[in-house]
């Protein structure tokens, strides 16, 4: 990508980001609704817009945005339509609404490839989270959530975000990589450039910071692929890729962007799941008053966090060919948005969809970890860390009182948090 052109992107963000924040949605004409602004998620103000859709115009047609023109599909069937269908719906162009090359790197991915080359590259780091190598992480998990739960300061202010949801799954990270474990910052760091956009307000302020920071993390996993490929194979990822046959001839490009997938893939789910759970017992206490009282509820609780924080907004597909969902005509190349996060509010699908309930029925119908030949292969992974998390804190605690306003993140892709102030609350004795 020029510089010019990558100057253009930065200036259409900036004018284009928040021409929707503090509107009345239901004043705004249907036509002129752009849900695609980093600003309405930072804000936590795009709920209204997708309700408005949902109900006048499920299948609803931006022609202008800072990412172009571009279809949103808001409601739960008609997202499992579109991700049923991937030879209509197509991955290869790109997953998410922002261009592909918005880091200025012409990056790939499996997530970001159709079948059968998804399939070949998938099957070789799937392993990772087999339930044989769950089963062997779990200690491993649970001694980790008491140590960072025991480190906490008991009474005092402390970012969640921080000290427990980066950290936990962070550490999780750096083992499935085998990254060297006193970097494992590094991770985050890199996940959260990836994934917000450059501006004033973001981590990097241009496309050319974010470059040389992803370039920053090519280069150090390509040590490490130098490494594991001159090595016995081993379970880690690295190794996996190095050795597999679909992927061992990756070019630095295909495999910076696998590595981007699986560390976004590893960290925002899960701790934004993390600091989203919190946050909704204490906007719900009647729910953390049933937590308390059985806590067993866990099981169910853990999912129902996942659905409520629908930590990945939405997935973008691309139209192969002439084709219409609901009446309305899709072309091919037309640029398709499944919006998770409005799916998981559907009435018509999912029973008091706004409503926090900790022991719902069930808990597993959401569309947080994607459908079909994408769903999320670390789902599994996600939903122990969080239950064993929730039962280390139902030992320790009393509660996790939220004690300030959170601060989200500016991207359209990940629903997320990079501050949550909260209080611990000893356990009580009998």
């Amino acid at each position: 990508m020029s510089e010019a052109l990558d100057n253009e992107l930065e200036n259409s963000v900036m004018d284009l980001r928040d021409t929707m924040l503090g509107r009345d949605p239901d004043t705004i004409p249907l036509d002129e609704i752009d849900v695609a602004q980093p600003a309405l998620f930072q804000a936590d103000a795009f709920w209204p817009f997708f309700d408005r859709l949902r109900k006048e115009d499920p299948v609803h047609y931006c022609k202008e945005s800072q990412f172009g023109p571009f279809w949103s599909v808001t409601k739960f069937n008609d997202i499992m339509e579109v991700e049923g269908n991937p030879r209509v719906y197509s991955s290869a162009d790109g997953i998410s609404i922002a261009p592909v090359n918005t880091s200025a790197l012409p990056v790939e991915m499996f997530i970001a490839m159709d079948e059968p080359k998804h399939g070949e590259q998938r099957k070789t780091v799937q392993n990772v989270v087999a339930p044989k190598n769950l089963a062997e992480l779990e200690p491993l998990i649970k001694e980790r959530v008491g140590t960072i739960l025991d480190s906490l300061p008991v009474g005092e202010t402390f970012n969640w975000v921080d000290r427990v949801s980066i950290e936990l799954t962070t550490q999780m990270l750096a083992t499935l990589f085998d990254f060297p474990f006193e970097d494992r910052r590094k991770l985050t760091f890199w996940s959260d450039v990836a994934t917000t956009q450059p501006g004033p307000e973001g981590l990097v302020k241009t496309v050319e910071e974010r470059r040389d920071v992803l370039l920053d993390c090519l280069k150090a996993f390509t040590e490490l692929w130098n490494d594991r490929v001159n090595q016995p194979p081993r379970g880690d990822l690295i190794s996996m890729l190095a050795h597999g046959e679909a992927t061992r001839n990756m070019q630095p490009y295909e495999f910076l962007g696998n590595l981007m997938l699986l560390i976004i893939g590893g960290n925002d789910t899960t701790r934004n799941s993390i600091s989203g759970g919190v946050l909704a017992l204490n906007q719900n206490p009647n729910e953390y008053d049933k937590l308390r009282a059985d806590p067993g509820l866990i099981a169910s609780m853990v999912p129902e966090i996942i659905r409520w924080q629908t930590p990945l907004t939405s997935m973008r597909r691309t139209v192969t060919e002439d084709t219409q969902l609901r009446g309305k005509q899709f072309k091919k190349g037309d640029k398709v948005i499944m919006w998770y996060v409005s799916g998981n509010r559907d009435e018509e699908v999912i029973d008091q969809p706004y409503e926090f309930i900790i022991d719902r029925e069930r808990p597993r119908h959401h569309l947080s970890f994607g459908f079909g030949i994408h769903r999320c292969m670390g789902n599994r992974l996600a939903e122990m860390q969080l239950r064993l998390l929730w039962e280390g804190i139902m030992e320790r605690f009393d509660m996790v009182e939220v004690v300030g306003e959170p601060v989200r993140s500016l991207s359209t892709l990940i629903k997320g948090y990079t501050d949550l102030p909260v209080r611990l609350h000893p356990k009580k004795v009998a």
